[in-house]
This record gives C-alpha cells, structure tokens and sequence, in this order.
C-alpha cells in the first residue's frame, strides 16, 4: 500500500485549500491508499535563515515534518495564490525539509524521487492555477515527479458545500488527479 501525505499551503481556519486537500485526502483514502492530512499549523518554524540552521540546527518541528516526507512515497500540496507565486508559509516549510542535517545524509531525502500531484482554489476566476506553475517549479528542481494532472477550483467560495465537498464539476478533475497520483506513485515504486 502506498503512503501519502496531503497539506494545504495555508493556516488560515477557512482555507479553501485545507478544504481541498482534506477532500483530497478522503478520496485517496477510499481508493485504497494510505493517506494522512498533514496541518501545516502543527509545525510552526522560524523564517529560514542559514545563519540560523548553523547556530541551531534544524527546528524540532522541521525535522519531525521532514521524517513524515521522508517515509511517504508521494504527497498532495493544495496551494493557495498570493500575488501570483505560492504563500510564504509553503515555501518557508519546503525551505526548511529540504535541509541535510549531516554529511552522511542523502540531499534532498525528504523529496528527491517522491511522486506529487496539485491543486488549488481560489475565489478568483483562475483558481490559483498561477501559483501551481511556481510549487511544479520549485519541486521540479529539487527532484520531485510532478504529476501532469492538476486542479484549480475557481470561484471557491461556492465550490464546496457544508461537508467540505466539491458541488461544482471540479470533482471529477480532482478525482483524476488523485487517480493520476496513486498510479503514478505505484509505478514509480515498482
């Protein structure tokens, strides 16, 4: 069975995006996968900072994050759109994960040859799709398989009903791209 982690790139309480990757995270569940939602709120780090991971080291909550990236075999980022890149707080959290904490230590062990999938939602009429290009970027670069299948969730503040699930056609592109993740993790684990 495979192992996935699901997060939203907001700690906002009303995210849209923690709604997504929560609906996500129950999807992939009833598909047969292992899945667990990850509150990003749970692993509070301070601002990056090399001066700081010299003196300090990595934080307790960095590296008991980056364990749970180290043992999943793919994960799901549902990331919200702030001027048109990904939220501090997202690149902050893969800043810090993607850290060696010793020489002997494999780079970038918490996402190199991990499987991801995105999506996003936003009340915009794009939703969010501009921040997607910037996380399939980023962990492009740091040797993670992005899969092509994405979902932006415009107009989100009528996308999701009282249960947290997706009213509009929406659904079945997020179906898909969990579809696309678990069979992409299953044969990239092969």
């Amino acid at each position: 069975m495979i192992k996935l982690i699901f997060l939203a790139g907001s700690i906002r309480k009303h995210s849209y995006n923690r709604r997504l990757a929560q609906l996500a995270c129950r999807i992939a569940t009833d598909k047969g996968a292992e899945a667990e939602f990850i509150e990003l709120a749970d692993y509070d780090m301070p601002l990056f900072n090399e001066d700081l991971e010299h003196e300090q080291g990595l934080p307790e909550t960095a590296r008991l994050l980056k364990s749970k990236f180290e043992q999943c075999d793919g994960f799901f980022i549902a990331s919200p759109e702030y001027n048109s890149s990904i939220t501090p707080l997202l690149k902050n959290t893969i800043d810090w994960i993607s850290r060696k904490e010793s020489d002997t230590e494999k780079p970038l062990s918490a996402f190199k040859g991990k499987v991801a999938a995105l999506g996003s939602a936003s009340p915009g009429a794009l939703g969010g799709l501009r921040a997607l290009v910037v996380v399939r970027m980023l962990l492009g670069n740091i040797g993670v398989h992005v899969c092509p299948t994405q979902v932006a969730i415009s107009n989100a503040a009528d996308a999701f009903n009282e249960n947290g699930v997706i009213v509009s056609g929406h659904l079945k592109l997020l179906d898909a791209t969990i579809d696309e993740l678990i069979a992409t993790t299953k044969a990239h684990n092969a």
